[in-house]
């Protein structure tokens, strides 16, 4: 069984700077797919990032150009940075694994721009 925790998250200023990681308990191995998603209050929740398992990449449209999502299966973690933010990203993000079709979920860290 694999958990899922995530670091990272804190205030930053508009147009910052910030890494989340997500460090998981059991190993990550090839077949797995990892994703960023996010929630902000009133909203629901939106995958912000993925990396498939051959390594393929995806965005949500307003990430694109300023998020990078990178996996490190050797240290099973799995890492969002995240550049000149705004407030608008401003949420609660949530690791995710994708093994066989079942979803693990990290606990979430919150992620709060503002001047």
């Amino acid at each position: 069984q694999v958990q899922l925790v995530e670091s990272g998250g804190g205030l930053v200023q508009p147009g910052g700077s910030l890494r989340l990681s997500c460090a998981a308990s059991g190993s990550i191995f090839r077949g797995d797919a990892m994703g960023w998603y996010r929630q902000a209050p009133g909203k629901q929740r939106e995958l912000v990032a993925g990396i498939t398992s051959d390594g393929t990449t995806k965005y949500v449209d307003s990430v694109k150009g300023r998020f990078t999502i990178s996996r490190d299966n050797a240290k099973n973690t799995v890492y969002l940075q995240m550049n000149s933010l705004n407030p608008e990203d401003t949420a609660v993000y949530y690791c995710n694994l994708k093994r066989y079709g079942m979803d693990f979920w990290g606990k979430g860290s919150l992620v709060t721009v503002s001047s």
